[in-house]
């Protein structure tokens, strides 16, 4: 190192950096020290490495950059009062901390926001990274903030977005599904329903409803029940709800929506007297459901290490071929399911 830092005339703090890819250090600097650390013959010690990321989560010295967190929901406060999204912000929170980032937060629907200006404001603040949190009805991006996708490092969290198409850390939806059902096939269910908004499923590219209909390739011909895709117009008629169920006789429902629950009772059905109920993404308010744990604090932790990753790597702008960090789930037991058969 003493070597490398007499040689380009900078400090060993310098090269240390520089071999880090460390976007304090200038891309010129970086690649000067690192053509000499090659002729030196420097390989880095993977060992030594090691010790000096856990040296530095031990003695954590503040924050020595930061990172731009981008609300992209519609209503400016879900970062606290959104069912889910508050989840992502603690994980992106936790592990930022731990890596020594700060997080900057910006709202994407400000209407006096808009590319340019934000380019300017990150710049300012010498932010390279960028986190999108919080698409929940729609996974296109506001195409007025075009200029900032082709100009920092950017993660997504919870969907794959079109138009860019960006790297993306989300909970695995297909492999949630598929274990849910095999969940309840255990207790004895024989005829699984899905109950879910279709937009909803078109937002992560239909990978709720693929994953249940590879589980139902294991049923019966007979107990492969349709599923219930328009809860959105049922809130104001639920007499289309209630058509669906006296149809196709399902004796557990597998869904994300609430509702459900209410739309039993007004029934007069109960779970899991008349039928189980498996929430899909357990959160406030299905304290007493069985279900699936998402654990969307350990994707916005994923969004973070993939974003430093790039910035090492110094992988800026839209990518030819994004990546993905898939998230596994765990099963809850709950008050809303029971052993049957």
């Amino acid at each position: 190192m003493s070597s490398i830092a007499g040689r380009a005339g900078v400090s060993k703090n310098t090269v240390s950096l520089a071999l880090r890819h460390d976007p304090q250090i200038p891309a010129p600097t970086r690649a000067r020290i690192e053509e000499i650390a090659g002729e030196l013959g420097y390989v880095k010690n993977p060992v030594v490495a090691q010790l000096m990321v856990e040296l530095r989560k031990a003695r954590p010295a503040g924050h020595r950059r930061t990172f731009a967190l981008l609300n992209a929901n519609l209503d400016p406060n879900a970062f606290t009062r959104h069912p889910t999204i508050p989840a992502y912000v603690e994980g992106c929170r936790r592990r930022a901390d731990l890596n020594g980032y700060g997080l900057d937060e910006f709202w994407l629907h400000d209407p006096e926001l808009y590319g340019e200006r934000l380019n300017r404001v990150l710049k300012a603040r010498g932010i390279r990274g960028v986190i999108v949190v919080g698409l929940m009805k729609e996974n296109r991006l506001p195409s007025r903030f075009a200029v900032t996708w082709q100009r920092h490092a950017v993660v997504v969290t919870g969907v794959r977005t079109r138009e860019p198409t960006l790297t993306f850390s989300c909970v695995d939806h297909h492999a949630l599904v598929l274990e849910a059902l095999e969940r309840a096939r255990r207790l004895g269910y024989r005829r699984p329903a899905l109950v879910l908004e279709r937009g909803i499923d078109r937002l992560v590219d239909g990978r709720f409803s693929s994953g249940f209909w590879v589980g139902q390739q294991t049923l019966a011909a007979e107990d492969r029940v349709s599923g219930f895709y328009e809860v959105e117009a049922a809130r104001a008629e639920p007499a289309r709800f209630e058509n669906w169920l006296r149809e196709t006789k399902p004796d557990v429902i597998f869904t994300l929506h609430t509702v459900v629950r209410e739309w039993l009772d007004a029934l007069g059905l109960k779970a899991p007297r008349d039928i189980g109920l498996v929430q899909l993404e357990l959160r406030r308010g299905c304290e007493d459901w069985a279900g699936m744990e998402q654990h969307n604090d350990l994707t916005g932790e994923a969004a973070v290490d993939m974003l430093i990753t790039l910035l090492h790597n110094e992988e800026f702008g839209v990518p030819a071929a994004p990546r993905a960090t898939l998230i596994g789930t765990s099963w809850r037991e709950g008050k809303t399911v029971r052993r049957v058969g």
